[in-house]
C-alpha cells in the first residue's frame, strides 16, 4: 500500500511526474549514471522554478497591471503573453498538462513514423504549453480526465508533425533546402503574413511578377538597418522596456486621480513613495518573473527533449528536425527587426481601435488587448522574415502589420474558452494556440466527451490510414 502511495503522488505531482519521464528516456538511451542523476533532478528543479516564477507573476506585476488598467479606463485590459498563461494553466491542471505533454510527444513519433508527415517536433516549451491550452480548452467540456489527457495527446502529436509540414514550402525558400524545419506554433501567422506580403508586393507596380517568382525582389537584407536598435533583440531587456512604459502611463494616470496606496496593488506594501519608482520596479518584476519562468521551461527542456530525440532518431530515421523560431532571425536579421516593430505597431492600432469601441458604446463591450513584447518580438520578427521572401521590404512592413493585427484578434477571440484562466489578465497570443483554442474550445461545447474523443482519434489515424494505402499502392504497381 506504501508502494501503491508513492506511485500515485508521484503521478499527481507534476514535479516528479517531468523528472520520471525524463528519467524513462534517460535510461532507455542506455544513458551514464552521473548522466541519468543530473538529467533527471534538473528537469524537477526546473518544473519547480517555472511554478515559483508563476506565483511571482500571477501575484505580482500582472495583478497590479489589471488594477491599474480597469481603474484607469474602466476596462479590462489583457496582456497576452505565452509564458504567463501558460504558467497559470499548468499550476490549475498540472498532471493534465504534464500527461498531455509526454503522451503527445510520443504520438508525434507515431505520426512521423507512420503518416504523412515526418517531422519531429523539438521546440520544447511550445510542446508544453500547447498542451497547457488543449487541456484547458478541453477541460470546459463533459470530459472525464482519462478522456481529456488522450484527446488532448492526439492532437498534440498531430499538430507537432502537421504544422512543421505546412511551412516547410516557406521555409524551403528561407534556408535554401529542406535541412530543417520551423517547429514552431505560430505557422498560421507566419503563412497569412507570406501571402499577405505577396498581395502588396503584386499591387505594387514597381515589382514585376518575374522578380516574385524569381525571388528578386528588394531584400530588407539589402537596408542598413541601427545597429543601436539591437538590444531589443534581448527579451529580457524588450519585456523591461515595454512593461515599464505601459506601468508609467496606467500608474501616472491613477496618481494623477488617487493616492495609488488606496488601491489594492503593491505600492503601498512595497513602501514605494513615487508612482514612478513604482512604474519602474513592476515592469522589472515582470520581465524578472518571465526570466524565471524561461529559465524554468529551458531547464525541464534541455533535459526532455534530448531524452526523446534520441529515441526519435532510432524510430523515425528518415524525419526532419523542426526546431524553434531564432533559427530563422539568422538567414533575414533586419526583416526580423522590421517584423517585430510592424507587427507591435499592428498590436497597439488594435488595442486602441479596442478602447474607441467601448468609448462609443459607453460600457465594457470586449476586452481591450495590449500588445505583448514577447509574442511581437518572435512571432512578429519570424513573420517578417517569411513576408520578406514573399514580397521583400514592402511585402515585410505589410505582412508584419496584419500579422500584428491577427495575433491580437486571435487572443480576444480565444478569451471565452480558456475558462476560469479567462479572468487572469493575459491570454495565449501566438496564432496557432488561439485556432486551436478557439476550435477545441467550441467543440467542447457542442460534443460530448465521448464525441469529442472519437473526432480526435479519427483525425490522428486518417493520415496514417492514407499514407500506409498509399505505400501499399506504390508497392502493388512496383511489382
Amino acid at each position: 500500500m506504501q508502494i501503491v502511495t508513492v506511485v500515485r503522488e508521484i503521478l499527481a505531482t507534476p514535479a516528479f511526474l517531468v523528472g520520471f519521464v525524463t528519467l524513462l528516456g534517460l535510461l532507455l538511451q542506455k544513458k551514464p549514471v552521473e548522466h541519468v542523476i543530473k538529467g533527471t533532478i534538473t528537469a524537477i528543479v526546473g518544473f519547480v522554478l517555472l511554478s515559483a516564477g508563476s506565483d511571482f507573476l500571477q501575484k505580482g506585476a500582472l495583478k497590479d497591471f489589471g488594477v491599474l488598467f480597469n481603474y484607469d479606463f474602466h476596462i479590462q485590459g489583457v496582456i497576452p503573453n505565452m509564458e504567463a498563461v501558460a504558467s497559470l494553466g499548468v499550476a490549475q491542471y498540472a498532471v493534465e498538462v504534464s500527461m498531455v505533454m509526454f503522451l503527445g510527444m510520443v504520438a508525434n513519433l507515431v505520426i512521423a513514423r507512420f503518416g504523412p508527415f515526418h517531422y519531429i517536433f523539438l521546440t520544447g516549451h511550445h510542446t508544453l504549453y500547447m498542451a497547457c491550452l488543449l487541456t484547458v480548452a478541453l477541460s470546459g467540456s463533459s470530459m472525464k480526465e482519462w478522456q481529456i489527457i488522450a484527446a488532448g495527446a492526439l492532437m498534440l502529436g498531430l499538430f507537432m508533425a502537421l504544422m512543421p509540414a505546412l511551412a516547410q514550402g516557406e521555409m524551403k525558400k528561407i534556408t535554401g533546402g529542406n535541412g530543417i524545419a520551423l517547429g514552431h506554433f505560430s505557422t498560421c501567422g507566419y503563412l497569412i503574413a507570406a501571402k499577405t506580403a505577396r498581395l502588396a508586393a503584386k499591387k505594387d507596380r514597381r515589382i514585376k511578377t518575374a522578380a516574385l517568382e524569381t525571388g528578386t525582389v528588394k531584400s530588407t537584407e539589402d537596408i542598413r538597418f541601427p545597429t543601436k536598435l539591437s538590444f531589443m533583440r534581448d527579451s529580457t531587456v524588450g519585456i523591461f522596456i515595454v512593461m515599464t512604459g505601459i506601468f508609467l502611463v496606467v500608474s501616472g494616470i491613477a496618481a494623477a486621480r488617487t493616492d495609488l496606496a488606496a488601491l489594492d496593488i503593491s505600492y503601498k506594501t512595497g513602501g514605494f513613495q513615487n508612482w514612478i519608482i513604482y512604474a519602474v520596479i513592476q515592469g522589472a518584476q515582470f520581465s524578472a518573473a518571465i526570466y524565471i519562468i524561461l529559465s524554468g521551461v529551458r531547464l525541464v527542456i534541455a533535459e526532455i527533449v534530448p531524452a526523446f530525440k534520441g529515441i526519435a532518431k532510432r524510430i523515425v530515421p528518415h524525419a526532419r528536425p523542426a526546431v524553434d523560431c531564432p533559427v530563422l532571425f539568422s538567414y533575414a536579421p533586419n526583416a526580423a527587426m522590421i517584423g517585430f516593430l510592424m507587427s507591435f505597431l499592428g498590436g497597439i492600432v488594435t488595442m486602441l481601435i479596442l478602447i474607441g469601441i467601448n468609448t462609443w458604446f459607453g460600457e465594457l463591450i470586449v476586452p481591450v488587448i495590449v500588445p505583448g513584447v514577447v509574442a511581437h518580438f518572435f512571432c512578429g520578427g519570424s513573420a517578417g522574415v517569411f513576408a520578406n521572401t514573399e514580397g521583400g521590404v514592402k511585402g515585410c512592413l505589410v505582412g508584419s502589420f496584419v500579422h500584428g493585427i491577427l495575433i491580437s484578434v486571435l487572443a480576444l477571440i480565444v478569451m471565452p474558452v480558456l475558462g476560469t484562466l479567462n479572468l487572469s489578465g493575459t491570454s495565449f497570443p501566438d496564432s496557432d494556440f488561439c485556432i486551436a483554442g478557439i476550435l477545441f474550445g467550441n467543440l467542447a461545447s457542442v460534443l460530448s466527451g465521448g464525441g469529442i474523443l472519437l473526432v480526435c482519434v479519427l483525425v490522428f489515424i486518417l493520415p496514417i490510414i492514407w499514407e500506409q494505402t498509399a505505400k501499399y499502392r506504390k508497392t502493388l504497381k512496383a511489382d
